[in-house]
């Protein structure tokens, strides 16, 4: 059966208009035309087809139609349907060009914006730049060696008859299946201490995070955060009218010391322990207790973001600090964006047991749950084993890439920059020579022109800056590319230099 695919009009009959039913019909396609809503060239549906839609004789269409032919804003030709006329009428044309743009209305009225959107614009570009391609945008896998076939397979398996109940309003804490495997995972793999009660899905680790924030913080409270840390934890922490407590991060990770001096009564510390983002420090045990028993003590809360863990390339992943954790003071948060690709925006979050009711609730009052198509597709990933085979392919890759990423620095810009191996993650830090008196943000403008995305180093910090360098992601991108890139980067600098 032949079927009519073009797109649905902005029409609606009103038979209690006393205008005739052709006249009404034209009058919103004619309007719909000269607002750009129908573009040129869109393809229009039949008149078979779109008097079906309205309820009217296929007559009273074409009579609208054949207006519309007539007065040049719509075009037939044999066999392609009837379109939106490419070249409009002289005097649309004449209408639009005296019209003042929208650009130019908003230049004589800017828009206001809140203090909250301001402040968050200003803090993202620095680690939101845009670039040709993925050399070397940090926390990008390699999404061409995914298991594509095997996804499409399963994917297709579980959609082509749905349960019906996953296709109304479901639970607010996630696809019950997948809290069960997430669990599991966690307990075995990360070492934490959780049932699928605690485990609530949300739209990748960013959300979790958000959530946590309006559950937990009210506006005033001061958070310890880690300086350098990643800028969208801040994001969410500023528009929740938290007080940032900027800690310094040394080779133990943050300073629980200095934080108990700055702000011993915080209400939370935001920890990335296995793998600081973007330094690579991994918390020793004494500063995880250090920072627990402090959280204990003062009833704070800590956020562990344990955003790219399963990479570990010096013996099995870190236990979580969750798992160290007897008095109920962390939410763990994890994504999947990492691990398989950032596309299907899904990610977890672990609450203590007794907040799981009040998270779930919370969550239901913002946006009742997290989309469901992908939740039993990976729920069938994970339990079927191509979940941590996935991750192992990946594991032994990112490895590769880091090997050939350092190499590649160490052969060609080592009078440049410095960069040291990380036993973990899809990223490194290469500090710029302090003595060429470079600046990382220079260097990463410069090569964002040249399609070469590197983060300055700079970007990351809200205090003082003690470092001045380049981050390199480097999961992502081909052997070849890693050293094509690495050379174009060498040119933009020593261009600087001269």
């Amino acid at each position: 059966m032949r079927t009519d695919k073009s797109p649905l009009l902005p029409v609606a009959i009103n038979r209690n208009d006393d205008t005739p039913l052709q006249r009404q019909v034209f009058d919103q396609m004619r309007d719909a035309i000269l607002s750009g809503r129908l573009t040129p060239g869109w393809r229009l549906p039949s008149s078979r087809a779109l008097a079906g839609e309205l309820g009217v004789s296929r007559n009273t269409v074409l009579a609208a139609y054949d207006q519309l032919f007539a007065e040049g804003y719509i075009e037939g030709k044999i066999g392609s349907g009837t379109r939106v006329s490419k070249v409009l009428p002289e005097e649309v044309l004449a209408t639009r060009s005296t019209a003042p743009s929208i650009q130019e209305t908003r230049k004589q009225n800017p828009i206001r914006l809140s203090k909250v959107a301001r402040s968050l614009i200003d803090d993202r570009p620095s680690q939101r730049q845009s670039g040709g391609s993925n050399a070397f945008r940090p926390g990008v896998p390699e999404i061409d060696r995914f298991p594509w076939p095997l996804w499409s397979r399963i994917s297709a398996k579980f959609w082509r008859h749905p349960p019906r109940d996953l296709l109304s309003y479901g639970e607010a804490a996630g696809y019950g299946p997948l809290r069960s495997v997430i669990a599991d995972y966690l307990r075995s793999v990360r070492g934490l201490i959780c049932d699928a009660e605690q485990v609530i899905i949300t739209a990748g680790a960013q959300q979790a995070i958000d959530l946590t924030a309006r559950v937990l913080i009210d506006p005033g409270d001061k958070v310890w955060i880690e300086d350098p840390g990643y800028a969208g934890i801040r994001g969410v922490l500023k528009a929740a009218g938290a007080e940032l407590v900027p800690l310094p991060i040394d080779a133990d990770g943050l300073n629980v010391v200095k934080g108990q001096s700055i702000a011993p009564n915080a209400r939370m510390a935001v920890v990335t322990p296995s793998h600081q983002y973007p330094l690579g420090a991994v918390m020793s045990l004494s500063r995880r207790l250090e920072l627990l028993e402090w959280a204990r003590e003062n009833d704070a809360w800590i956020l562990e973001d344990d955003y790219d863990s399963e990479y570990r390339y010096g013996g099995r992943p870190l236990s979580a600090l969750q798992g160290l954790d007897n008095a109920g003071r962390v939410i763990y948060v994890g994504t999947f964006s990492k691990v398989l690709f950032p596309g299907i925006r899904l990610g977890y979050m672990v609450v203590p047991p007794g907040l799981s009711k009040d998270f779930v609730a919370v969550r239901r009052s913002l946006d009742d749950q997290t989309p469901i198509a992908m939740q039993p597709v990976l729920t069938e990933f994970i339990q079927s084993g191509h979940f941590a085979a996935h991750i192992r392919r990946m594991r032994t890759l990112y490895a590769e890439r880091q090997g050939v990423l350092l190499d590649a620095l160490n052969n060609k810009v080592s009078d440049l920059m410095s960069a040291l191996p990380d036993d973990a993650g899809m990223h490194i830090v290469a500090d710029l020579n302090p003595k060429l008196n470079l600046r990382d943000t220079e260097i990463s403008q410069l090569a964002a022109k040249r399609k070469i995305t590197v983060y300055p180093l700079s970007g990351f910090f809200i205090g003082p800056q003690t470092r001045n360098g380049l981050v390199f992601g480097y999961a992502g991108v081909e052997a070849r590319d890693i050293v094509s890139g690495v050379d174009i980067l060498s040119k933009v600098i020593r261009e600087v230099l001269t």
